[in-house]
């Protein structure tokens, strides 16, 4: 995309060079033409309400991905740090009690709320239903909450990476809209007066500074939340070990119950 830009820029150079030996050549001699000046104001602002307006729409289009971006990065930020916060606990939780029902609180909270109750769900459905069909019928449960808490985590980050891969390109495209736009104002004004075609060159620069602006922060923010959501995932999936094992040492204790009273008989 750069390389198409500096190739860009670099015909508009070779064509303001060449065109005023051309015009020397086929113009009558007359009287010289009063040097235009360029305009002093070539901020941002100023190049944006001065621009094409499909160039406008497009450095919109872009400030608004932009704060897009920052507010799924607080939003998202912010939702992740709880979370993780929250997993610990629960991690610590289930691994101090002996029992599932012991970790069952109102303090427990989130996911690992609902492997403790699905599990417990489970236990208490059937009391005649063998262990080995307890265990899998809670291991399918617990992996279906595992499979949404994924989903749920990675709601949002999807706009990232659009807004990264599309954003360069959005800006390329203003430019050359706004180039092409700059060659018609030359022809018109039949000079290639650095201050005729300055303007609408810089003018046309700025969509593509704007996409590099959407798109950076984008990029390094989306790969951030993917290792992030990568530890949560990680995370939720210890939690849910930590509940088959309480399951599965409350089935055992179970089972050896009976015996330990026969023996104590």
């Amino acid at each position: 995309m750069i390389g198409v830009v500096l190739r860009i820029w670099t015909a508009v150079l070779v064509a303001m060079s060449a065109a005023p030996a051309f015009a020397d050549e086929a113009a009558p001699p007359g009287p010289a033409v009063t040097n235009a000046v360029l305009p002093h104001d070539l901020s941002p602002w100023s190049m944006f309400l001065t621009a094409n307006h499909i160039v406008k729409v497009v450095m919109i289009g872009l400030a608004i991905a932009s704060i897009l971006t920052w507010t799924v990065w607080f939003a998202k930020a912010t939702e992740l740090f709880a979370l993780k916060r929250r997993l610990y606990r629960a991690l610590a939780r289930l691994d101090a009690v002996g029992l599932l029902a012991e970790a069952h609180g109102p303090d427990l909270a989130g996911t690992a709320a609902q492997l403790v109750e699905a599990a417990l769900d489970e236990l208490n459905r059937d009391p005649t239903a063998s262990p080995e069909g307890i265990k899998e019928r809670a291991g399918s449960r617990l992996e279906r909450i595992e499979a949404s808490a994924a989903r749920a985590m990675s709601r949002g980050i999807g706009l990232l990476a659009t807004i990264g891969a599309t954003a360069p390109f959005v800006g390329l495209f203003g430019t050359v809209w706004g180039i092409m736009d700059s060659f018609i104002g030359i022809s018109k004004a039949q000079t290639t007066n650095l201050a005729v075609v300055a303007p609408g060159i810089a003018e046309a620069l700025l969509a593509t500074a704007l996409g590099l602006v959407a798109a950076i922060p984008a990029v390094v923010i989306y790969n951030m939340f993917a290792r992030q959501t990568a530890g949560c995932r990680a995370l939720v999936g210890d939690a849910s070990a930590a509940v088959l094992r309480l399951v599965s040492r409350e089935l055992d204790r179970d089972a050896c119950a009976p015996k330990l009273r026969a023996a104590a008989e």
